[in-house]
């Protein structure tokens, strides 16, 4: 077990949030952890993005766009940062943020607390080399939802390598509305033609990130209408509002639902994508990854990449390096020379 690690365990004494305060203060600090060369097996191209690794970081952790360096540094082969809304919000009132150690889950409802797009956008100006991704939100009393989602495109265009538009965390009131097909389809025809009206040379790929708590029908609705739109891929899943059965004190918290207990769930949605897609468009793979297993998983389920974030909470920042190494593993085992030959082999 590495120092790091160590330090991992140490903070666990903390309240939730500020261990993640001090933890990112830490990386600014220059204490965050080295990666060796990365496997060739593991590098990947996803809706045009070339990666070192298929394993990134998801939204959440580096929320400010503060720390996208040292975690590209720490191993991860991409970075998506935010959620960003356009004005700064301090999101819900703590306690927010709980850990569900029995189950090896979280439960979070902060609401989107950011410090706004200015911000964001000038720290992204700065960044160096490595895909580093944009996850815009909705301010929580805007009254032109969408028109915040326009204003997070236009405001950060040519600065990240992707967006990636959210509509599915359930900590917005009302946010997750805007999966239903007719508000879908506003959201996306507004951004496309904000995009199509934006410079060339900052056109990257955008992606769509949704629930794991769809019902029938919704599934097929999401796929044409990102289609449409010409979005190049989903990201399944965010946290769901479910409760499987649970042994923690904080099961009966408000708020999303991750780690372990989200991993068949959102796996299973994925397949589902997978099928629908029919390979029209990439999927990212997220929601319970803590093993090379679990991201091995995701791969033939469909994704053409993966995110984690809880399970470093219980891992450790060294919990990407024996992923990776894990999932190497696991594709030479099977036969396959690359991450893109394991892709929806089930």
């Amino acid at each position: 077990m590495s120092l790091h690690d160590i330090a991992a365990r140490v903070l666990h004494v903390l309240d939730p949030e500020d261990a993640h305060r001090f933890t990112i203060r830490a990386l600014q600090a220059g204490l965050g952890p080295g990666s060796g060369a990365d496997d060739p097996i593991l590098a990947t191209e996803v809706a045009g993005l070339r990666l070192p690794n298929c394993v990134g970081l998801a939204p959440g952790f580096d929320k400010n766009a503060e720390v996208f360096g040292p975690m590209l540094r720490a191993g991860f082969g991409f970075v998506e940062c935010g959620t960003v809304t356009p004005l700064p919000q301090a999101g819900n009132p703590r306690p927010r943020l709980f850990r569900l150690s029995e189950d090896q889950a979280v439960i979070n409802r902060m609401g989107f607390n950011n410090e706004g797009l200015e911000a964001f956008a000038g720290r992204l100006a700065r960044r160096g080399p490595g895909i580093v991704g944009a996850n815009i939100g909705a301010n929580k009393e805007a009254e032109d939802r969408i028109g915040d989602y326009v204003t997070g495109l236009t405001r950060l265009w040519g600065l990240a390598s992707y967006f990636t538009i959210n509509i599915s965390s359930p900590n917005t009131p009302g946010l997750r509305a805007l999966q239903t097909k007719a508000a879908l389809e506003e959201l996306l025809g507004r951004l496309a033609q904000a995009r199509d009206g934006l410079p060339a040379e900052g056109r990257v790929p955008m992606f769509l990130k949704v629930a794991p708590d769809l019902e029938d029908g919704e599934v097929e609705a999401i796929v044409e209408t990102v289609v449409a739109n010409g979005l190049h891929g989903i990201i399944v899943s965010n946290t769901t509002i479910t409760r499987p059965s649970l042994a923690s004190k904080h099961a009966g918290e408000a708020g999303g639902l991750s780690g372990a207990p989200l991993t068949q769930l959102s796996t299973q949605m994925l397949g589902l994508f997978h099928h629908a897609a029919a390979g029209r468009v990439a999927l990212i793979g997220a929601g319970g990854i803590g093993s090379g297993e679990d991201a091995y998983a995701k791969l033939r389920a469909g994704a053409s990449a993966v995110q984690l974030y809880s399970a470093m909470v219980y891992g450790g920042p060294g919990l990407v390096t024996r992923i990776k190494r894990d999932l190497a593993a696991c594709l030479r085992r099977d036969g396959f020379a690359s991450v893109a030959a394991a892709v929806g082999v089930n």
